[in-house]
């Protein structure tokens, strides 16, 4: 997760350097469309330039940085928002993207239901006990390192017409199929 987030942040400054200047349209009171006031050309260089807000900031490993104070499986309730009416919780920003995400399928007449969400460290424990770690072929991370900690990885319930959908519009939402073996295993990515 790291190396994507800085490739991605690399990009974002390359594309900065060689993006065409934005020119702000403007019109005069007859209605003619004249050039860029400095106005809407200093409002377009300070959006431009203004930092990611805190929740979208990662720390070296990828990690949200006011998630990362907390720690992996230690995230307070208080940062934490259930998924529409669910009852499963995520990170609040990836809460109300997969909101949106689950409504965006349903418009298509899509059906994307969630069988498991945050695990605190306890739950990660549980879940290593029962289905052995990743690295030794089961299904759980360490526990301390799994995305499900931090509030940002949800597994789905899919059928074949749902997982089609999210393979086609996951990534609109913010969340990645980044898993193998576990095509149910969606990673939120800020």
């Amino acid at each position: 997760m790291q190396g994507i987030a800085a490739i991605a942040q690399r990009m974002a400054q390359i594309q900065a350097l060689v993006a065409p200047p934005v020119v702000v349209p403007t019109t005069t009171t007859g209605g003619a469309t004249t050039g860029t006031s400095f106005a809407d050309a200093l409002a377009v260089e300070v959006a431009r330039t203004t930092p990611a807000p805190a929740a979208a900031r990662l720390n070296g490993d990828g990690v949200p940085a006011e998630l990362a104070a907390y720690g992996n499986g230690k995230i307070p309730a208080s940062a934490l928002q259930e998924v529409g009416t669910t009852g499963h919780r995520l990170w609040a920003p990836a809460a109300q993207a997969l909101t949106g995400l689950i409504s965006a399928a349903a418009a298509d007449g899509v059906t994307v239901g969630i069988s498991d969400s945050y695990r605190s460290y306890a739950g990660q424990v549980d879940v290593a006990q029962r289905k052995g770690l990743y690295s030794q072929g089961g299904l759980a991370a360490a526990p301390g390192t799994s995305d499900h900690g931090w509030g940002m990885a949800v597994d789905l319930d899919l059928g074949p017409a749902a997982q089609a959908w999210m393979r086609a519009h996951g990534a609109e939402h913010g969340f990645v199929e980044d898993t193998p073996r576990e095509p149910w295993h969606w990673a939120y990515t800020p």
